[in-house]
């Protein structure tokens, strides 16, 4: 999704959530400044012509390993999960609220940080992006400049799936997924929310 297109959602989003665009200005900025280069050829491969499978943190993840198939991308904190089950992600989408030191050593192993700059998480970008030995991707929901990308989305596991979209996936897989849930707080419901409003702009109902 070019940025013109998704800009719309993005104004949207930012009035929802009262969401400051110059801080996500600022975040863009910092991560830009931190990363050691642009992985997002390895992210590529993964995806062209590829069945790609999107894990989310859900409680019905665990039950749901087994359908996993093709190129694994974590929504943050699943990624802990299906680590924790012997499975190591080929990337995670993470604005590093999940963080842990199995990012590093799942990076170190080469799984992909795809690492999303907003407004409220410059402090996890100062102390957990000069930690990563591994590949490497930046993204920001402004206005992208290198070496950042915008691939649309909002929360990690919506914008794994943008993401997988955009670089060509062939088919795209959803487990740990529950957009119904209502054992979370407002502001969670929210993006769920929006989780399911995105998806169906690129033809997924989750």
């Amino acid at each position: 999704m070019e940025f013109d297109e998704w800009e719309p959602y993005y104004r949207e989003i930012l009035g929802y959530f009262a969401i400051s665009r110059e801080k996500d200005e600022e975040a863009a900025s910092i991560l830009a400044s931190l990363l050691p280069r642009d992985d997002c050829r390895l992210l590529s491969d993964l995806c062209r012509g590829r069945t790609v499978t999107v894990c989310g943190n859900a409680p019905c993840l665990i039950h749901e390993i087994g359908r996993i198939e093709g190129s694994i991308f974590a929504a943050d904190a699943a990624s802990g999960v299906i680590w924790r089950s012997g499975i190591r992600p080929d990337a995670v989408f993470t604005d590093l609220d999940g963080a842990t030191d199995d990012y590093i050593e799942m990076n170190s192993k080469g799984t992909i940080m795809v690492i999303h700059a907003h407004g409220d998480n410059i402090p996890l970008l100062l102390h957990w992006v000069p930690l990563f030995p591994g590949p490497v991707v930046g993204t920001t929901q402004a206005r992208p400049s290198l070496p950042l990308h915008n691939f649309g989305g909002f929360s990690d596991g919506d914008r794994a799936a943008f993401a997988a979209q955009s670089l060509g996936a062939e088919r795209i897989l959803f487990v740990g997924f529950d957009l119904d849930d209502r054992d979370v707080d407002p502001m969670k419901r929210g993006k769920l929310q929006w989780a399911r409003r995105l998806l169906r702009i690129i033809g997924y109902e989750c």
